[in-house]
């Protein structure tokens, strides 16, 4: 490449990128949080944040990670590092890139199931199938296998429905040219539950794919498009919709996804995950999302306090889990998100952080969701005015 070639590059790669920048900066001022401060953070501090960040980028193999941090309502640091689509000469990411968001979809939905409780239009004791039940019996053959007619909405939520849990039998990653309707028939018909409704802890992506066609009957419109329009327009979120499933699918501005371990991060229905694990998002507008159900005053909840409150509470099965959020015993919620291709974080504190960190790639059999959770600890620990 000749000298002027590469300085024409250069200067179109970092035209691109102000104009992504900008694009982001658009992003958050639309959902009423303040644009990030330099002051807050010195050069040694952010040069030390850097450094964590790359650390991990190394360890773990991760072409790209972009992250958003907010404190007390007010967005306070947002940076990319690394390559969005290193096959495609390494464009730099930028904040504005998007990413598969997997599980981390789940509190967006719970949220969305939460609101609708608060309209009257459901409610948590709501039983899902059968007769008289929210979906009734348009899936599956009748009569239905033992305990589904038990099945209530706040079972689906918390994870104890007793059974189809996220396993090598994950009926989410079956019989991929299903759609909705057929892949819950299927399912209804072929995979009993195990346990009693209410009584068992077990991770189950079909049970959040439920919830989306439960949104779906309640309001007579399809799941994102109500989501989009009654959740996240609320937060100031404009531009997050369901991620496609191949490479031909990606949407402008969404990064490309890298397998390890011989995963290909393109052969999933990552549509028919919508509900579940099917957003593609900024860490911005996940920081967005959060902060407007973080139950604090700094930014305007859309649901009522006493709502959060039921949303975040766990059950007898698991301490750790409440309706689409992990929690803890020092209040803070989060969820993690993990697919070929996909590793990500969302985080509410006590101490009044909402972050979010989103990677293109996982590593099969390591810890990166504990070392990307662990990195935002310490990356925000590096700010001395944080920690006042």
């Amino acid at each position: 490449m000749s000298t002027l070639s590469r300085r024409r590059m250069l200067a179109n790669t970092y035209l691109w990128t102000l104009g992504a920048v900008s694009a982001t900066h658009a992003t958050i001022r639309a959902s009423g949080v303040s644009q990030p401060t330099d002051s807050e953070i010195t050069d040694h501090e952010r040069a030390e944040m850097r450094a964590v960040a790359e650390g991990l980028r190394a360890k773990y193999g991760i072409p790209g990670l972009s992250v958003a941090i907010a404190r007390h309502g007010r967005m306070v640091y947002v940076e990319a590092f690394g390559e969005s689509d290193r096959d495609a000469g390494a464009p730099l990411l930028t904040p504005s890139h998007a990413f598969r968001i997997a599980s981390v979809s789940k509190p967006i939905t719970s949220v969305t199931i939460m609101d609708l409780i608060e309209s009257g239009d459901l409610s948590l004791d709501d039983h899902v199938f059968g007769r008289g039940a929210i979906l009734g019996t348009q899936y599956g053959r009748r009569p239905y296998g033992r305990w589904i007619e038990d099945v209530q909405l706040k079972h689906l939520l918390t994870h104890t429905g007793g059974g189809w849990q996220n396993d090598g039998n994950d009926p989410m990653f079956r019989n991929s040219p299903m759609n909705h309707a057929e892949l819950i028939a299927w399912t209804l018909d072929n995979q009993p539950l195990v346990h009693a409704p209410g009584t068992t802890y077990a991770y189950s992506n079909f049970g959040y794919c439920v919830l989306g066609r439960v949104i779906e009957h309640v309001t007579k419109r399809p799941y994102a498009e109500h989501v989009r329009e009654r959740i996240l327009s609320r937060c100031g979120v404009t531009g997050m919709s369901i991620a496609g499933n191949t490479l031909a699918d990606r949407a402008p501005r969404e990064v490309r996804y890298y397998g390890q371990g011989n995963e290909n991060p393109y052969t999933m229905n990552i549509r028919r995950m919508d509900a579940h694990g099917g957003w593609l998002a900024t860490p911005s507008d996940l920081v967005a999302f959060a902060m407007h159900v973080d139950g604090f005053t700094t930014t305007p909840n859309i649901l009522r306090a006493a709502t959060i409150q039921v949303m975040v509470e766990s059950t007898a099965a698991n301490a750790g889990y409440a309706k689409g959020w992990t929690v803890n015993r020092a209040h803070n919620w989060w969820h993690t998100g993990s697919l070929p291709g996909t590793a990500t974080l969302m985080v509410r504190t006590q101490s009044g952080f909402c972050w979010a960190a989103l990677a293109n790639t996982r590593k099969p059999g390591s810890d990166l969701d504990a070392a990307l959770d662990r990195s935002m600890w310490t990356m925000i620990g590096t700010v001395a005015a944080w920690r006042a």
